[in-house]
């Protein structure tokens, strides 16, 4: 298959993980509760394992070492800061928050951090299709527990769980959309920067939105369970680098 055909593929897979969000109807709220933060683990290792072992090694590779590229991948982990910090941007990784959002709003504001998403895996396939598969591989192990937690805050604050699931479902196609305008555009502009910005955003939402989370837990099997599974997703990311 075409890199084409590989970005394609991955951006509608990536839609349909929005439809994860079922199995909040379907499984007990305790059990949802109780896989909820070793998925959020996983997830912090895969983005992190993401950036650190592919994202970057490759633009170094391709764009070389110079200050350019790590000045474009502050800019990347400072953009999402600046996203967090002023317009409220913030996913919710559990189906009972406190602080429940908008609906509208939170479906906007998934719709914006799925196309930017779809922008980083677009713009890694440029560097061939393994790269791309991890970068997708890193994203969509952070999409299960976020499309999780937003369509339960839709579901929980009045939307009928059908309708939740359709909009959640088609803030996700922006992805696709991303991926394919980042791609189709490598060819009249030179999309290889988005790459470490992008591994700037993997590392922002790894490190800063979803570790603080696993710390919180006061129970040592958790913090243990939790531990695991961060490294688990680092490792999964590690070994795909090193093959």
């Amino acid at each position: 298959m075409s890199e084409l055909g590989w970005v394609i593929v991955s951006g509608l897979a990536m839609s349909a993980i929005a439809l994860v969000g079922s199995l909040t109807l379907v499984l007990p709220e305790a059990t949802m509760k109780r896989v909820l933060l070793p998925l959020v683990a996983l997830a912090a290792g895969a983005l992190l394992g993401g950036a650190l072992f592919h994202m970057l090694p490759e633009s170094v590779e391709a764009i070389g070492s110079g200050l350019s590229l790590w000045v474009v991948f502050a800019a990347g982990f400072v953009s999402f800061y600046l996203l967090e910090q002023y317009l409220h941007w913030h996913h919710c990784h559990d189906i009972d928050c406190e602080h429940r959002p908008v609906g509208m709003l939170v479906l906007a504001a998934d719709g914006l951090h799925n196309l930017i998403g779809g922008v980083a895996v677009g713009a890694s396939f440029t560097l061939g299709v393994p790269v791309g598969m991890a970068t997708w591989f890193a994203a969509a192990a952070h999409e299960v527990p976020q499309e999780l937690g937003d369509f339960g805050i839709l579901a929980h604050s009045g939307y009928d769980p059908r309708r939740a699931l359709w909009l959640n479902f088609l803030s996700a196609l922006t992805f696709p959309v991303g991926a394919l305008a980042a791609y189709l555009l490598a060819g009249v502009l030179d999309v290889t920067l988005l790459v470490p910005f992008a591994a700037g955003n993997f590392i922002y939402i790894g490190a800063s939105d979803l570790l603080p989370q696993l710390v919180e837990t006061t129970s040592l099997w958790r913090k243990v369970e939790n531990s695991v599974a961060l490294v688990a997703g680092m490792g999964l990311l590690l070994v795909t680098a090193a093959g």
